[in-house]
């Protein structure tokens, strides 16, 4: 089983049982910017404990590894969760929606789009930008996180809603960053 099939029977399984949810990360940002592997998925959900039973039922053991005491104390804590395939080592980290005014934000603009087929939603272009600055000041600089950023950057450049961006990098604490992003991509 390919990364793109679990993500297609988890998408499955969430539109079924109604869980809101939006990719994020990596992949997302490859879709928008530039394509480069990575090794999981990110998923944003809204998981309700009434529907951990059905998750687990959906995905179950020995094909796949998904600890329901995780899972529990993940939707309670906001804290990440994932689902393994043990035969392919594919992953897909669930993160639970935080209660903070940016991710709900967030979580609000997310857009459709088709991936390979399959309609998913996704972070808005801006998010991802977001996203992946906050990764790049989170994790001292990472330059993969920030070239991810740029790369969304220059491709959406047009379509961007440039004034969101500029709020949300100084709510955040980002205005240094998103300056070397502009910067740069003048620099082209």
């Amino acid at each position: 089983m390919s990364q793109f099939e679990l993500l297609k029977n988890v998408v499955q399984f969430l539109n079924t049982t109604h869980t809101s949810y939006m990719l994020t990360g990596s992949i997302v940002s490859s879709f928008q910017g530039e394509p480069r592997s990575t090794h999981d998925i990110d998923m944003m959900i809204q998981l309700s404990k009434e529907r951990v039973n059905s998750l687990l039922s959906a995905f179950p053991s020995p094909t796949y590894y998904i600890d329901k005491d995780m899972v529990l104390s993940g939707i309670q804590s906001k804290k990440m969760f994932k689902l393994l395939n043990t035969n392919t080592g594919d992953k897909i980290d669930f993160y639970p929606l935080p209660e903070n005014e940016y991710e709900i934000v967030r979580f609000e603009r997310k857009i459709q789009e088709e991936l390979n087929g399959l309609l998913v939603w996704i972070t808005s272009p801006e998010d991802t930008i977001i996203s992946k600055l906050r990764w790049c000041k989170l994790s001292n600089g990472s330059e993969k996180q920030f070239k991810d950023a740029l790369n969304v950057f220059e491709i959406q450049f047009e379509i961007l809603d440039k004034s969101y961006i500029e709020k949300w990098v100084e709510k955040l604490g980002l205005s240094d960053l998103y300056k070397r992003l502009q910067k740069e991509r003048e620099g082209l």
